[in-house]
């Protein structure tokens, strides 16, 4: 074998193995937020974020929140208006079905109109610090698409 090629096959064997976690990546759940579908704990795989489609509704991505990277639901895409009081929650005026939600928040009311921005919320509302709190997440803060989408 040529010297030359017993450099680089080593290399090219290395790039291999190592370049699915270019394009996937694990995700450990921190918290009780996407409770039940995400328990604390769980282990998960994302497609980076560069590599999926645009966020849909109802999708579950990784964000990069004011505290850091959090695992949330992308419910309200650019152009929107999101308004929600108690359980409820509104996108343009039109009530959104969330069968994901077991754990609806009980209280307090507002809006966050998305701009070109994505709101992202957790499914276990009294336990969540999401957009309700930040407001809208700009594309760049969508880290990536969790794979297998639980309770979508």
């Amino acid at each position: 074998m040529p010297r030359s090629t017993r450099f680089w096959v080593p290399i090219a064997a290395v790039g291999l193995v190592l370049s699915p976690l270019l394009v996937v990546h694990p995700v450990r759940i921190s918290g009780r937020s996407m409770e039940p579908a995400l328990r604390d704990g769980d282990l998960r795989l994302a497609l980076r974020a560069w590599a999926a489609a645009p966020p849909r509704r109802g999708e579950i991505w990784v964000v990069e929140g004011p505290q850091g990277p959090s695992v949330k639901r992308v419910l309200g895409l650019p152009g929107e208006l999101v308004s929600w009081r108690g359980p409820e929650v509104w996108v343009d005026g039109r009530p959104l079905d969330e069968p994901w939600v077991t754990y609806p928040e009980r209280s307090g009311e507002g809006r966050q109109a998305c701009g070109n921005g994505y709101l992202a919320l957790g499914d276990n509302r009294p336990e969540s610090q999401d957009g309700r709190r930040w407001g809208a997440l700009p594309p760049q803060a969508l880290r990536g698409r969790l794979l297998f989408q639980p309770g979508s």
